[in-house]
């Protein structure tokens, strides 16, 4: 799995994960002092350079949670650092996302409805990285490498124990208008994006399932949505559109987008139907 990135994100001048990525960096510059060490010191005893040690200082880079683990090993932190580990790794999102993120982190269940792309907890880095590079306005290569390692980090969900429940129910146009009509990244990024999917369909725990486009009666008009069960709590649903998400919690609404999959998944190519139709367009012209 690719490591988390350090780079700050792009001009986030109102995103409230600014101090608390400024409050962490001060803690790290009293630990440091307190030890005696300069940051030309410190830089080498994590493989970093002085300038990487004061960037964390200053709040302008995301450690990564096993930089987190070394600086409060290496500055007798006590635990201090260790305790905003997964506050600070969560600045690695969008603000929008980020309430979504910590409930994706201790999900027992996660089903994905996807119209436009490859959903992200299925997306190779590559792929991810072309669909951040696509997007308007522009973003700094620093912002995309940020973004990119931000998805990857995600992908952890299939290491876990217990293995969460996983279902991706994937319209089919997604995937053969990528082959067909835009191809996101070249013929190579969306080979590997194939085989990346049928490679995931192994998991005993995932099921994908490819909604024909052909079906008439639609049950998915409202467009695509997440449903998250966190361990111990109540299913939840999660939307969202232009860089704007929203978790819904209200039973009544949850219940709703709940009918709504299941009548989906019924509507979709079954499973294993679904990984013939994936591999039938890696034998085509791709």
């Amino acid at each position: 799995m690719v490591q988390v990135a350090e780079h700050a994100g792009a001009a986030r001048s109102e995103d409230p994960a600014d101090e608390l990525l400024r409050s962490f960096g001060r803690q790290v510059k009293i630990l440091r002092e307190r030890a005696g060490l300069t940051q030309a010191a410190l830089a080498p005893r994590l493989g970093y350079s002085e300038a990487q040690i004061a960037a964390i200082e200053q709040g302008r880079r995301i450690p990564r949670p096993e930089t987190i683990d070394n600086l409060d090993n290496l500055l007798e932190g006590g635990g201090l650092l260790l305790a905003m580990k997964r506050a600070v790794a969560l600045t690695r999102y969008p603000a929008f996302f980020r309430d979504a993120a910590r409930i994706e982190e201790e999900a027992v269940e996660f089903h994905a409805y996807a119209v436009l792309a490859v959903p992200g907890l299925l997306q190779t880095e590559e792929y991810a990285r072309t669909m951040f590079t696509v997007w308007r306005p522009r973003r700094r290569e620093d912002e995309i490498e940020q973004m990119v390692a931000a998805r990857m980090a995600r992908h952890g969900i299939y290491e876990r124990k217990p293995a969460p429940t996983l279902s991706f129910v994937i319209e089919e146009s997604v995937l053969e208008r990528s082959v067909l009509e835009r191809p996101f990244g070249g013929t190579d990024v969306l080979r590997g994006q194939l085989e990346h999917m049928l490679l995931v369909a192994e998991n005993p725990h995932v099921e994908i399932q490819v909604m024909p486009t052909r079906v008439v009666d639609h049950a998915g008009a409202d467009g695509p949505f997440t449903m998250m069960t966190p361990e111990g709590g109540e299913q939840v649903a999660y939307v969202e559109s232009q860089a704007n998400g929203r978790v819904i919690t209200k039973r009544e609404s949850v219940r709703g987008f709940a009918v709504r999959y299941g009548i989906l998944r019924a509507q979709a190519l079954s499973p294993a139907e679904s990984v013939r139709h994936i591999e039938k367009l890696l034998q085509g012209d791709l």
